[in-house]
């Protein structure tokens, strides 16, 4: 039998709160005991002192083991631990000293150090380049942006993590590198000298976990958040991919606490409230033969667009298209342009190719046999454990369209189309449409799959492994073409 067994002995005089991660079943008991400690007073003579104890017992058995599984954000937030955190001091004859902490507190003793406010309140230095940026531009959402760009490209990121400056904003400036910190203050600082509302937002990345209790080690990072006529906009200037209420991926991560100038802080959303989208346009014709030839468009937006240009950066075209031809079923792609892949960031990738395609039909006897979705057929679904332990961790909502003409060939008919699907969760949190509309020559075929929460419950697994597989299976239904 696997079986662990744990036990705390604590003075009376320190009240500790007990932190358990992991959702493991757990005994546990409790009890008061006597106890002594010897000691040396200031006379060397030996004295004793005599107190109660909490003995705390701690026990489980078969606890599963945390594997790995897909869609995970952090495995770590996931494992059993017990931790225990100081509340309270209360010793004999002395005032009780209070150590429980609240976020508001934390976020308040951040504020307070002078690597943080402090350096906040540096702006001379950046008077006169704000005003070179802004001078005469008046929609504040124009010189948002034109400040977010000028310090994305000046400024580059030492990849250090802390909410706290390290050489400061003024050297940092002058270097043109700095922490993350050192980066978001300084547009910070721009913002508001160019009459934008802004404020640090402290955050927890995923690998830093989740802040589950308040400490100071609960943050690892900040970012910036900009408010013009009501609305919210986050902003993170260390990575070069990043725009506004785009931010890297690792800081999606639940709740961010903004901090005020004066030191008061409110909880506000990392997670992104618009879907990104993936829209796939394809024109395809088939021959007699089974060979497919067409013209393609992608256009990915926010957070599928930052991936792929994070993903993509280092490539150059012919890698790329080398690799997304393999992806695709040994492809022939040609024409290929892509737009907006390093500039114009805010804006959504476009990628326009024509293409040729061997090995995407099924000939046998008078018929051809063709997936719905060509090439871009899943084939396998991706939910194929029993049971999940851990939440499913998808980042961010998504919409992946698929919008596809297909021109059948001379002396052919359409004999038979897969079944029209509809699937919907309870909650909408997944919605999947297939549908095919075929007159004359032409098939119209629509599919779409929104993904309408970043996260599901372990609960839910069944029912979105269930999902899947419907989704899986209504894809590789075949369109059944028929020689007349």
């Amino acid at each position: 039998m696997n079986y662990f067994y744990y036990k705390t002995e604590l003075p009376e005089y320190y009240i500790y709160k007990p932190i358990l991660n992991g959702g493991i079943p757990l005994e546990t008991d409790s009890k008061f005991k006597n106890a002594s400690q010897n000691f040396e007073n200031e006379h060397n003579q030996t004295n004793t002192l005599y107190y109660k104890q909490i003995e705390s017992f701690y026990s489980g058995k078969n606890i599963p083991a945390l594997t790995e599984e897909p869609y995970v954000n952090n495995i770590e937030n996931y494992k059993g631990t017990i931790k225990h955190e100081l509340e309270r001091v209360r010793m004999p004859d002395q005032p009780v000293k209070d150590y429980a902490l609240t976020w508001e507190g934390v976020a308040k003793t951040i504020f307070k150090d002078e690597d943080f406010g402090k350096q906040l309140s540096e702006k001379s230095f950046l008077v006169e380049d704000v005003k070179r940026l802004v001078g005469n531009v008046e929609s504040f959402n124009e010189r948002l942006n034109l400040v977010f760009t000028y310090v994305q490209n000046r400024m580059n990121w030492d990849e250090t993590r802390s909410y706290y400056t390290d050489k400061g904003v003024i050297k940092a400036y002058k270097d043109q590198t700095g922490n993350v910190a050192e980066i978001n203050f300084i547009l910070i600082s721009m913002l508001r000298l160019a009459g934008v509302e802004a404020n640090p937002v402290l955050v927890s990345t995923i690998e830093n976990g989740l802040p589950v209790y308040p400490t100071r080690t609960g943050f690892n990072y900040v970012i910036a958040a900009a408010e013009i006529d009501g609305k919210q906009i986050l902003l993170d200037a260390t990575h070069k991919f990043t725009s506004p209420n785009i931010l890297p991926l690792n800081v999606l991560n639940w709740k961010g606490r903004l901090i005020k100038n004066d030191g008061t802080s409110i909880e506000i959303d990392l997670e992104p409230s618009i879907p990104s989208k993936e829209n796939f346009n394809l024109m395809v014709s088939i021959d007699n033969g089974g060979k497919m030839n067409g013209q393609a468009r992608i256009l990915r937006t926010d957070y599928d667009a930052y991936r792929f240009r994070v993903e993509n950066n280092a490539k150059n075209q012919e890698n790329y298209l080398e690799k997304f031809e393999t992806e695709l079923g040994d492809l022939n792609i040609s024409n290929y342009r892509i737009e907006n892949q390093k500039s114009n960031l805010k804006d959504p990738i476009i990628e326009t190719f024509s293409f040729a395609s061997n090995n995407q039909s099924d000939i046998i006897g008078d018929k051809i046999f063709v997936n719905p979705l060509l090439f871009f057929t899943r084939t396998k679904n991706p939910f194929n454990q029993e049971k999940r332990i851990m939440p499913v961790y998808f980042g961010y909502k998504n919409q992946e369209k698929y919008n596809i003409t297909l021109e059948i060939p001379n002396g052919y008919t359409v004999e038979s189309l897969p079944v029209p699907m509809k699937i919907a969760t309870e909650d909408k949190g997944i919605v999947y449409l297939l549908n095919f509309f075929a007159e004359g020559k032409k098939i119209q075929i629509n599919c779409t799959k929104d993904i309408n929460n970043s996260i599901f419950a372990a609960e839910e697994y069944q029912t979105l492994k269930d999902v899947f597989q419907k989704v899986t299976a209504s894809q590789n239904q075949k369109i059944v073409l028929k020689k007349i």
